[in-house]
């Protein structure tokens, strides 16, 4: 029989007791006099821990993002990050002119120096190896961004942060970008906290899915049934288990306000669809 769920739970149990990496108490973010954006929203990650945020267009995804690293104040409640804390970040897009003579191997070194095994070493963990003599402009997209995640990697970060990272990749693309997030929080025992524009597909290896809209509407576990024929119509063999299936459960009804985009009827039922976008 094969150790690995007994390592999970492991993991999980260790995880579960660890000190929170960041928490957030009530917090509330407003841009002057409009209405919030994000309202009392209570929130913690620890050590090691996978979670995934999805919400429709305009449902303060980014906002919440930069509330809890700190890039915006709350208006109400309280953010905590343990000192010292180490972040990478991963971008939701980043805007290259195509004809700057930028290295991959210089893009590395924009942010702090690096020697040339260190460039070596981050290309070939993140499945990239031999690239850090191209051009960035020629870049695919999926190399792109596991260059973007390997600059991320270089300050060795307690937490990872990942704004929409899997835009304009093909569902496969997405896939692999997936299994080598899980590969290294395995390997680097970091947090992962990533925002998806997909509100019913998500990373399979997330310990926790929250659905924004303003406000926490619902939160719970992903559902993989790899073996499953509706699940493999959907995904196909190719994606080795690496997405899963977010069902929503609310249980009640919402204020709506600029920027709502939830469209189902909440008196009828607790489990709704939605339809979204990009954040702003």
């Amino acid at each position: 029989m094969s150790a690995a769920p007994a390592v999970a739970a492991r993991d999980a149990v260790a995880r579960a007791e660890a000190e929170p990496l960041i928490r957030a108490e009530g917090v509330s973010v407003a841009y002057g006099k409009a209405q919030p954006v994000l309202s009392g929203i209570d929130f913690e990650i620890r050590p090691g821990e996978i979670v995934t945020v999805v919400g429709p267009n305009g449902s303060g995804k980014s906002t919440f993002l930069r509330a809890v690293l700190g890039m915006v104040g709350a208006s109400a409640g309280r953010v905590w990050r343990a000192p010292k804390l180490r972040v990478g970040y991963v971008p939701q897009r980043l805007h290259l002119d195509p004809n700057l003579p930028l290295t991959v191997a210089r893009f590395l070194r924009l942010l702090q120096p690096l020697p040339d095994a260190e460039v070596l070493s981050l290309l070939a963990r993140v499945g990239v190896p031999g690239l850090e003599g191209r051009s960035m402009g020629t870049l695919s997209g999926g190399q792109f961004q596991r260059v973007l995640l390997a600059q991320a990697l270089a300050g060795r970060p307690q937490i990872l942060v990942l704004d929409e990272p899997t835009q304009g990749l093909d569902q496969s693309g997405i896939a692999a970008f997936y299994r080598l997030i899980e590969a290294v929080r395995r390997e680097i025992g970091c947090a992962v906290l990533s925002v998806s524009h997909d509100l019913h597909v998500v990373m399979s290896a997330s310990d926790r899915v929250i659905c924004l809209n303003g406000h926490i509407c619902c939160q719970g576990t992903p559902h993989v049934v790899s073996n499953a024929p509706e699940y493999r119509a959907l995904f196909g063999l190719g994606t080795q288990g690496a997405l899963a299936l977010y069902q929503h459960n609310h249980d009640h009804n919402h204020e709506h306000g600029p920027g709502d985009d939830h469209l189902s009827d909440h008196g009828q039922s607790p489990t709704h669809s939605h339809e979204g976008g990009h954040d702003r």
